[in-house]
């Protein structure tokens, strides 16, 4: 049976992103479900080869269809955007940050042509981004706007446990403000469908409770009468299959045993907590919402053992093969 074709991002060359994807496609268990394409340099990736000792031979292709898809290959678009007597590991660069955004847009590229069933990426710096002129703060910035996607999803899964995000990157205060009947309508309509569209069409949402019991019926906080229940409401009685909601001290576990098939997540820490405590180096991000499909490692660039070959790769095994599994699913 044919595999699906994944492209696996180089990441920022100063971090440990190639290393990991050297270990990555040295490991049978990504080469027994996945084919994969890299998008990087060359440079970089023979270098992080030696580094971590793997047996790959490095193939520079200019398409995916031109691939050799066989065990100790290494499929590579080279975009040879790294000046070695420039690089340095484990240091914030313009030129690092730049060449990282280039393999992002060369993937996305594939993706969006049909070349690539799904896209993996590798760590990236917002810093180095900055420094290197690129206008985004990050992947899934990047993904949206090169997909024309609004306000793509993000979905964290970790050993079957799902979650979504109602709110991420703002402060506690400002979550608060936007915990509203509306926006939890909306999230659970475009999350279920998003689940759909990676081939999860049976059981149950959970939405997680904002305040300690889920606000004792106004005793701990009124956000739950006013804004969740209302909301969890509704959506039954338009006929969505979602319960809640349920004490955040509860809820994850009660979703990693499966008697939920996702959760959604009211704020950030909130769910990456949960999430990374069951396992954290197989809590994989899964963009959704999107035209393509794209996993991601949910860890940094970790500048401080970069270049030594010391880095765990468990997680961008873990992407690869969830990409592998929710392609042939997801359409398009």
């Amino acid at each position: 049976m044919k595999k699906p074709l994944i492209a696996v991002t180089m990441g920022d060359p100063a971090g440990v992103g190639p290393e990991i994807v050297a270990m990555s496609l040295a490991s049978a268990e990504v080469t027994d479900v996945a084919d994969c394409i890299i998008v990087g340099d060359k440079k970089c990736m023979e270098n992080a080869i030696d580094i971590t000792g793997v047996k790959l031979e490095v193939n520079v292709v200019e398409k995916p269809a031109d691939g050799k898809y066989e065990k100790g290959v290494l499929n590579l678009i080279d975009l040879d955007n790294i000046n070695m007597d420039e690089f340095a590991f484990g240091k914030v660069s313009g030129m690092c940050g730049k060449a990282a955004y280039e393999y992002i847009a060369k993937s996305i590229e594939l993706a969006n042509a049909g070349e690539v069933d799904a896209v993996s990426t590798t760590p990236i710096n917002k810093e180095a981004l900055k420094a290197g002129n690129v206008n985004f703060i990050g992947h899934t910035e990047i993904f949206g706007a090169l997909t024309g996607t609004e306000d793509p999803l993000t979905m964290f899964e970790t050993n079957g446990m799902r979650v979504f995000f109602l709110t991420r990157h703002v402060s506690l205060r400002q979550m608060l403000d936007m915990i509203k009947k509306d926006r939890i309508i909306d999230y659970v309509v475009r999350c279920t469908e998003a689940l759909k569209r990676l081939g999860v069409n049976e059981g149950t949402m959970a939405i997680a409770g904002l305040n300690p019991h889920s606000g004792e019926h106004g005793l701990f906080g009124w956000e739950e009468v006013e804004e969740i229940i209302p909301a969890i409401e509704e959506l039954k009685k338009m006929g969505y299959d979602v319960a809640g909601p349920v004490g955040a001290d509860s809820v994850f576990h009660q979703a990693a045993i499966g008697k939920y098939n996702s959760v959604l997540s009211l704020y950030h820490d909130q769910g990456h907590i949960a999430t990374k405590t069951l396992d954290f180096e197989k809590t994989i991000a899964i963009t959704n919402g999107m035209p393509i499909l794209r996993t991601s490692v949910d860890h940094g660039t970790a500048f401080d053992i970069a270049g030594t070959g010391k880095v765990s790769a468990v997680s961008m095994i873990e992407a690869i093969r969830l990409a592998a599994k929710y392609a042939p699913h997801f359409v398009k």
